[in-house]
């Protein structure tokens, strides 16, 4: 299990840059865990014991409305990790953490990666950085919800989740609507858009991206469907 714990930590972009050493000491420390599709990984307010890596599988970040809907704050898939807001504030998970798949993760604890951190500076400025990056990116969905219409939304969504040019939808409507700040149906009717557009096409459980220079200029709000 420390082989494949070591492997899962090289892969991830997250500890890029770290020498073989530290990457070592790293997993010397790491905890795999195992969670079945549906399950609860922590519950919003759970201490902050320390934070995940996704091995295998996909996890989302979400919070649970008093209605009993979801919003999706996140979904995390291999080479992510999540949860790392514990190591720096030692408060609480801000959100829940469900397994959407079977999942596999490396789960460091806090105290000893504090220690670990203590001797190794560097590795501080990796997590700083990635918690840096979330906080553009919820910049930029906070713009994109206030200020541009739905297909607008999707195209920027679709471009940031695409893989040689298709993204894979792991996200059922609801959860993408939840996501982009929309209804199940107004996704709907803006994927139809695209697709009438000759911006996308689908192709079973994935999107293909046509027009991606068009795609763009839509994200960007430089015309609208």
């Amino acid at each position: 299990m420390v082989v494949k714990t070591l492997s899962a930590i090289r892969r991830a972009d997250f500890f890029s840059g770290l020498d073989a050493e530290l990457t070592e000491r790293l997993a010397s420390i790491a905890v795999p865990k195992g969670y079945e599709a549906g399950e609860i990984i922590f519950e919003e307010g759970d201490p902050g014991l320390g934070f995940h890596l996704v091995a295998e599988g996909r996890v989302k970040i979400f919070k649970s409305q008093p209605d009993g809907r979801e919003h999706l704050l996140h979904l995390f898939g291999p080479g992510e990790p999540f949860g790392e807001v514990a190591i720096f504030l030692g408060r609480g998970y801000p959100a829940r953490a469900q397994a959407v798949a079977q999942t596999r993760t490396v789960f460091f604890p806090r105290e000893a990666l504090r220690n670990l951190i203590a001797q190794n500076p560097d590795l501080a400025f990796g997590l700083l950085a990635v918690l840096s990056q979330r906080l553009v990116r919820f910049a930029g969905l906070l713009e994109d919800i206030t200020l541009k219409k739905v297909p607008a939304r999707l195209a920027a969504f679709l471009l940031s989740s695409a893989e040689g040019g298709r993204v894979e939808l792991r996200l059922t409507k609801g959860q993408l609507a939840s996501l982009l700040g929309a209804t199940p149906e107004t996704i709907s009717r803006a994927l139809g858009r695209l697709k009438k557009a000759g911006l996308i096409s689908e192709e079973k459980s994935e999107i293909v991206i046509i027009d991606r220079l068009r795609l763009a200029e839509l994200a960007e709000g430089f015309y609208e469907l």
